[in-house]
């Protein structure tokens, strides 16, 4: 077991994404409806979001609802909305002098719900640790496509040039440009893929997954998968040498 004092406060991750899974199968083990185990999620989202606050994680970005999500049946999807808007307690912001930030299509979202973001977004602007943001009505391929868009429309206007557009281009296109891209994804619930989530982003951030449903998500699990962490070597497509070189150096 993993205290949180054993973690190197010195090589704690700027920025950890999380792909929050196993809600549904949660509720189902327990014969209980499958909103049931997104309420279950919202604690476990405030305990992990106290706890990232605490050790000193700059950016923690929440896999909350994503655009292929729509196509749920339209009595959960109206749930999850109504869960959004009574789980933005802003006493839990302040408290930890977390900001909010929200990414994804506004556009999609039901009034009351974009105006509850706004909102806390608002009374939030002015603290100074770590910022949350939750990834809402949002996918990978839609932000990479309003990208492109983008910058399609500035070489239409004349403001730069095909030649111009570079890696750096596109990542200031993107909805996440504010922040650093993850150097740790973790995704509970047992499934090995991305689901459509910070693709550009994540292009070599280190992975974590297990075999937890986010509504038994801990602590101690969390701190795992920081330590975990900490014992890999990001190379970046370099060598060892090359990285040790650099050490090195500096």
């Amino acid at each position: 077991m993993i205290q949180e004092h054993e973690i190197d406060k010195s090589r704690i991750p700027q920025h950890v994404a999380i792909i929050m899974d196993g809600n549904g199968r949660w509720a189902r083990q327990r014969s209980l409806p499958r909103n049931a185990g997104h309420q279950q999620g919202v604690e476990t989202v405030k305990r992990i979001t106290e706890l990232s606050a605490r050790i000193g994680i700059r950016y923690l970005t929440l896999y909350t609802f994503s655009t292929e999500n729509w196509s749920r049946p339209s009595d959960e999807v109206a749930a999850l909305m109504a869960l959004v808007l009574d789980s933005l307690e802003e006493q839990i912001f302040m408290a930890n002098n977390v900001r909010f930030r929200m990414i994804g299509d506004a556009s999609r979202l039901p009034e009351a719900v974009l105006n509850r973001i706004r909102q806390c977004e608002e009374r939030t602007g002015r603290n100074t640790g770590m910022t949350m943001i939750i990834a809402m009505s949002y996918s990978s391929r839609w932000e990479i496509a309003e990208a492109a868009r983008t910058i399609a429309a500035r070489v239409a206007d004349g403001q730069m040039a095909v030649d111009d557009i570079t890696e750096q281009t596109v990542s200031d296109c993107l909805t996440t440009s504010f922040m650093p891209d993850p150097d740790l994804l973790i995704r509970t619930g047992g499934e090995l893929r991305l689901s459509n989530y910070l693709l550009w982003q994540c292009a070599y951030s280190e992975l974590f997954f297990c075999d937890t449903y986010w509504p038994d998500f801990t602590e101690q699990e969390m701190l795992k998968a920081i330590s975990s962490y900490q014992q890999r070597e990001r190379r970046y497509g370099k060598t060892s040498e090359q990285i040790e070189a650099h050490h090195d150096e500096r």
